[in-house]
């Protein structure tokens, strides 16, 4: 007899290599547990029913590699991917571990940081769509402040849509085909971040200059963080054609 409740791909579901390849380290400790090999990882995705991993660049690609490993390491994963199943719908940056990305990537107050938050983001673009992703995540986690006399939050928008009209102009120029999804979280790790919810972000999206190329990412967590009704968020992406 089989389980009416086991999953299948069919049931799209799918998993952050962040989560299920997290070492388990938080603010209090370190890791406890090893870091996992990404093909391992979808390889038992694969035996358990699941349909996609979704990642961040460095999730996959150590800060650090070189373009060969970048190469070996994206040419094994495609290969555990194929043997798998799994797909990959949904890439993102990681703009927020590294002590570069401190006060900010897009935003940050050093035009070099900005300048290299850009170019980590196009290779990180030219990674998602190897992969296959349709979709590419932008979350802002560093973009904020604990002291508001660190920059202007006008300027701090601004640098962003910049960098935003930037990187859709870079995917058509490129001929992907790539949607942008906006993710918004109050705090964390910042105090204050911009765009803290999915209203500020919808409204954000009509001043860019490819509007029609970016919808929004809402997430449960973080709408809840706010203190708002994830499905009241959800229906209004829903509503306003950009979910």
């Amino acid at each position: 007899m089989t389980d009416a409740y086991a999953p299948t791909p069919e049931d799209r579901f799918t998993f952050g290599l962040w989560t299920v390849g997290n070492p388990g380290a938080d603010p209090f400790g370190p890791a406890v547990r090893p870091r996992q090999d990404p093909c391992d990882i979808v390889r038992k995705l694969g035996e358990i029913g699941a349909w996609g991993v979704n990642l961040h660049d460095n999730d996959l690609i150590p800060f650090d590699a070189a373009p060969t490993e970048r190469d070996r390491i994206v040419k094994d994963f495609k290969k555990a991917c194929e043997d798998s199943g799994i797909r990959v719908p949904m890439a993102t940056t990681n703009l927020f571990s590294h002590p570069i990305f401190k006060d900010g990537a897009f935003t940050s107050n050093n035009p070099q940081v900005r300048a290299f938050a850009i170019r980590k983001t196009m290779a990180a673009i030219d990674l998602g769509v190897e992969l296959g992703a349709k979709n590419y995540v932008f979350w802002g986690g560093r973009e904020g402040t604990e002291v508001e006399a660190c920059r202007d939050p006008r300027t701090a928008i601004q640098r962003i849509r910049e960098g935003m009209n930037f990187l859709c102009e870079y995917v058509i120029d490129q001929k992907y085909d790539l949607k942008f999804a906006l993710e918004a979280k109050p705090n964390e790790p910042r105090g204050d971040i911009y765009f803290p919810t999915t209203g500020h972000m919808l409204h954000f999206i009509e001043t860019l200059e490819h509007s029609e190329m970016v919808g929004v990412n809402p997430e449960v967590a973080h709408e809840t963080m706010a203190g708002l009704s994830f499905v009241h968020g959800v229906g209004q992406a829903m509503e306003a054609g950009k979910l």
